[in-house]
Formats: C-alpha cells, structure tokens, sequence
C-alpha cells in the first residue's frame, strides 16, 4: 500500500498518473476564478509551525505576485506529518479564519485514511470553489498567473 507519510527521501510522492489527477483538479478549479493554487509537497518543515514554512515557501514561488492577491499554496511537510494552507491578502481576509481551519481539517481527515490524492484533489476544488465566489473568472482579462504543476522540495 502506498503511503505518502514512510517516504525516506525527498522524491515524487505521487505516481504519474495521481500528479496529473491533482494538477487536472487545479487546472480545472482556476477556470472558474482569477485566483491561483499551487500545492508544495516536502520531506521535513524547517519551522516548528508549518504556517511560517508555508509564508515562506509562498514567498520564494513570487505567489504574492498576483494581480488582485489571491493566490492560495497547499504546503505539505510529508515526514513531519504538517501542513498549512496559506491564503494571499486578498482572498486570507474575505473567507475567514473557520474556512481556513476547515480546510486543513478535511485535508487531515483524508490523510489519517491514507486518502492523499482524494485529500488533495478534494481540498483543491473546494479552494477553487471559494475563489470563483470572491474572484470569478473574466475572459476578457484573467490570465493563468502562476504555474499549475506540483512542487516538491527536499
């Protein structure tokens, strides 16, 4: 059985086909929204709160640089059994503190049963589904910002 949270290096912690089932559900909740998701997957967090990693992994991806702030990062700490979901200014403030918790319930729920893509996927499309509320897609302006692809440090 597979088992994201036993990896003992810093490799791809999905198969081909489930990286492409996760960046297929950001790829399809960014149509609906001018805000981006990106989702950053590591062995270990150098913090003892995975918000400040998260704050500085955000960082380090430029993510700040969208145009109306609403790009959200999905960090992973995988042997550390952390993680964080960190929402830019313009989209942390309109959603509220509960949403955020909820999320990062629901995404832990689906890790204690060894559900990590479903995790994933599930917790992408209800961040998609917030941004397409508070920053819906105009086709006459909105561009893809940020890449969609998975991000694995060491």
């Amino acid at each position: 059985m597979f088992s994201l949270f036993n990896r003992n290096k810093p490799i791809q912690f999905f198969s081909a086909d489930e990286q492409k089932e996760i960046v297929s559900a950001i790829q399809s909740s960014e149509k609906h929204t001018s805000g981006e998701i990106r989702v950053f997957i590591e062995n270990k967090c150098r913090f003892v709160d995975p918000m400040d990693r998260a704050y500085e992994v955000f960082g380090g991806l430029q993510m700040e640089k969208t145009e109306l702030r609403n790009a959200i990062l999905v960090y992973i700490a995988v042997k550390d059994r952390q993680l964080a979901i960190f929402g830019d200014d313009g989209i942390h403030q309109q959603l509220g503190q509960a949403f955020w918790e909820k999320e990062v319930a629901q995404i832990l729920s689906s890790f204690n049963g060894a559900n990590y893509v479903k995790g994933l996927i599930s917790v992408v499309e209800d961040l998609g589904n917030a941004l397409s509320e508070k920053f819906p897609y105009n086709p006459n302006t909105d561009k893809n910002e940020l890449p969609d692809d998975l991000v694995f440090g060491k």
